[in-house]
């Protein structure tokens, strides 16, 4: 009878250690599962913004000596690919947006657009060894990942969000803290209180045209 109880007790042992042991490789399979999902995500939020780097270091490769032009479309597939532009813009413009017409709304995303391409053209027009670094994602509050990258003396943090069509830029962070949506608010808004969504679309064609040398009306 010892015997058996004994036994039977040996074998309860040894399907707890059994079940304990797939415990245990179900939490280390999920904890692995959290982590690859975490790196998928980081690595898809940098993707973009080495990408742009990429296109800005051949943009300014080929120098002041290629025209404005032809450096603009080097570089707008990639500010295509790494900023959502429409929701910038509105934060930019905050509440009154929702106030102008479509076609205002239509005209100020189309120059926006040329106006955020132009700037980065403008000011990374020359090559002299500079490298580019990406670093690693860090998460902010509500799930963005900001990007810090570093090409030649000029560094910028990217505030990456998850968007339907994937990860793409919300805000630009010079230094490590100044936004660019904040200054832009303050411009934009004045603008648009001044004279409306056609004062803004004539202020951006403005600077566009300043940007690109006149190459860009």
């Amino acid at each position: 009878m010892r015997t058996q109880v004994a036994q039977q007790n040996a074998g309860i042992d040894m399907r707890r250690r059994q079940m304990i042991g797939l415990a245990a490789l179900g939490a280390a399979a999920l904890a692995f599962g959290i982590r690859g999902a975490r790196a998928a995500e980081t690595n898809g939020a940098i993707a973009p913004v080495q990408q742009l780097g990429n296109a800005l270091v051949r943009a300014m490769q080929a120098g002041r000596a290629t025209p404005f032009t032809q450096r603009f479309a080097m570089v707008a597939p990639a500010i295509d690919a790494a900023f959502d532009l429409p929701t910038i813009l509105r934060t930019s413009v905050g509440p009154r947006w929702a106030t102008l017409s479509a076609d205002d709304q239509a005209k100020l995303e189309a120059v926006f657009r040329n106006y955020t391409i132009a700037s980065y053209v403008a000011n990374f027009d020359s090559y002299a060894g500079q490298s580019l670094d990406v670093s690693v994602a860090r998460t902010v509050p509500g799930g963005d990942q900001v990007i810090d990258s570093k090409l030649g003396g000029t560094t910028l943090s990217y505030v990456m969000r998850q968007t339907g069509a994937g990860w793409r830029a919300v805000d630009i962070l010079a230094d490590g803290s100044i936004s660019r949506v904040a200054v832009q608010r303050s411009d934009f808004r004045s603008t648009i209180a001044a004279g409306g969504g056609p004062a803004l679309v004539a202020r951006l064609q403005s600077k566009v045209s300043d940007l690109s040398g006149g190459s860009l009306a």
